[in-house]
């Protein structure tokens, strides 16, 4: 028997359902309370339950597994395209049905708990991170006014700082002098807090060998490794390292017409926040191997390639690579990439 495809259109308070009776052809619709959707879905045999990936969706998509219902996440990009008219409840769930039947869709892997804790603290850390940066530029800005040049970077700044603020200190008032010491303690906290996530990110990585396996591979570290394992959900859920590289971005974009096709630089498609951490991986196997005679087809690839489009093509390569190693659960092997060209 044909299994019956209900659209849950997410929301704070009330959810909209949407599906067609497989016996009667009906457009059902249905609006439900939050507090009742898990009761409503307990009562109905199995179904398949498509949702946009949104906020809510991972938690939902986990308990409506548990009851025996087939979970599937879109994109939200992907549902746009079939709202009608105005954009309500009942036309986003209508859209969200819609989508589902397409052929060739491609879904959002539901994430277990464990992968949406590790993702929580990388967004955490990355709002301390920015938190952080604020807080530097507003120090370096406010000394300037003042004819006092700090350097460029965190680190270089807090090694030029003690002299900086010594020098401030003989020549402006105390209310001021005072003021920044409290903002050099402001800064000083948030580079405590974003060391204990990277220490609890660190744990995490320990616990899990997939993050471990990951680690093994060049160019990748503890933030890399822990992000991708969490973001990726099931690795098998990608054909090969191919479709894996274009889920993040790192492949070209593509235009043409009259069966003429040119390649533009990167899509930059998916999660930013991956494809930067494999881009800045990639920066530095460049910097460190470019002279490498183990790799010699870095050097040659250099010798081709402008450099930024050769760290493009080694991000590339990095992401195929943690594809390849997670998908088939084998360790980096070192001469694999010596013999690659």
């Amino acid at each position: 028997m044909e299994r019956t495809v209900i659209a849950v259109d997410i929301a704070k308070k009330v959810f909209q359902l949407h599906w067609v009776n497989v016996e009667t052809g009906c457009i059902e619709r249905v609006q439900l309370k939050r507090a009742r959707l898990l009761e409503w879905f307990a009562n109905r045999s199995a179904a398949l339950v498509v949702m946009e990936a949104c906020g809510g969706a991972h938690d939902w998509g986990r308990a409506l597994a548990q009851l025996g219902h087939e979970v599937r996440l879109l994109s939200p990009r992907k549902v746009r395209p079939f709202v009608q008219r105005n954009k309500t409840d009942a036309a986003d769930a209508q859209a969200i049905w819609t989508a589902s039947q397409q052929p060739g869709m491609r879904f959002v892997p539901v994430k277990t708990e464990a992968q949406q804790v590790i993702l929580s603290l990388h967004r955490l850390r990355s709002q301390l991170m920015k938190m952080r940066i604020m807080q530097t530029n507003e120090l370096r800005g406010l000394l300037c006014e003042f004819g006092i040049v700090l350097p460029e970077g965190h680190a270089a700044l807090l090694r030029a700082l003690p002299s900086a603020l010594s020098e401030a200190k003989t020549r402006l008032p105390a209310m001021l002098t005072e003021s920044l010491d409290e903002q050099v303690f402001r800064i000083q906290s948030l580079q405590a807090d974003i060391g204990t996530i990277e220490r609890r990110l660190s744990q995490q990585m320990r616990e899990i060998p997939a993050c471990k396996a990951a680690a093994e591979i060049p160019g990748v570290g503890l933030l890399t490794a822990t992000a991708i394992v969490a973001s990726m959900g099931t690795p098998t859920a990608f054909k090969n390292g191919r479709e894996f590289a274009a889920w993040i971005g790192l492949v070209p974009r593509q235009t043409g017409t009259g069966g003429r096709i040119r390649q533009l630089g990167i899509s930059k498609r998916g999660d930013s926040y991956l494809r930067t951490l494999l881009m800045h991986g990639a920066r530095a196997i460049v910097l460190r191997w470019k002279d490498a005679a183990a790799w010699p087809w870095l050097a040659e690839l250099l010798r081709r390639r402008p450099y930024s489009v050769a760290v493009a093509a080694v991000a590339n390569k990095l992401a195929r690579t943690i594809w390849a190693v997670l998908a088939r659960g084998q360790a980096w092997r070192p001469e694999a990439w010596q013999a690659s060209h």
